[in-house]
């Protein structure tokens, strides 16, 4: 089918569209939400330019939408159903073991006409790591709750180890940490990540990352 994936940058949405690949979708589009000022991504705080960079290095065209976390339902439909003009048959989102987080996903797919895939859903998550790391991606943390140190540290064996002696699901299902990912087999090209200024905003340490093309 010709689908678009839910974009946030991060290992989920990177994987659940190699995923969606080897299965025989196509993933014409990245969907992205992004502030509405238009700088910054809803759901993990990266620089908008540094998705779009990010999309160019995949090769797939990413589609930014600003919107308020109030509006967000609402602006996700009406994007869906451009979309859907164009083609578009279903959508790939990366959840893994959160119900209500899927449960929305179906639902608001279902009212707009499409089809939800979710290609990692209850996938045990240390095998998911596993996989990750098996296909070489490469994946950062730019946000976490836990501690500034985990900041722009890459995902391996053994910090999901040290993530998970703090009591986080391992893959920060919960908000414990996001990721951005810099490279892997969908990438036609890896990203140079350059470190920013560290914040900590509602109790989130955010690393406010910029990137180039290597």
């Amino acid at each position: 089918m010709k689908v678009f994936s839910s974009w946030s940058g991060g290992k989920e949405c990177n994987l659940a569209t190699y995923k969606a690949i080897c299965q025989g979708h196509e993933v014409l589009f990245l969907l992205n939400f992004i502030s509405e000022d238009g700088e910054r991504s809803r759901s993990h705080g990266t620089k908008a330019s540094v998705l779009a960079l990010q999309a160019e290095a995949i090769g797939i065209p990413i589609i930014q939408v600003k919107t308020s976390w109030e509006g967000y339902e609402g602006n996700f439909k009406k994007a869906v159903r451009e979309l859907r003009s164009k083609g578009i048959e279903g959508g790939v989102f990366g959840d893994i073991d959160v119900e209500e987080h899927r449960e929305w996903v179906e639902r608001v797919c279902s009212e707009v006409g499409i089809k939800a895939f979710l290609p990692l859903w209850e996938i045990n998550a240390e095998k998911l790591i596993e996989e990750l790391l098996k296909l070489k991606f490469k994946a950062i943390i730019v946000a976490t709750r836990l501690d500034e140190a985990f900041l722009g540290k890459v995902l391996d064996k053994d910090l999901i180890r040290q993530i998970s002696k703090l009591g986080s699901h391992p893959c920060g299902e919960n908000g414990e940490y996001h990721t951005f990912v810099k490279e892997g087999p969908t990438f036609r090209k890896a990203l140079k990540i350059t470190r920013g200024e560290v914040k900590k905003r509602d109790n989130v340490w955010l690393w406010d990352i910029s990137a180039e093309l290597e």
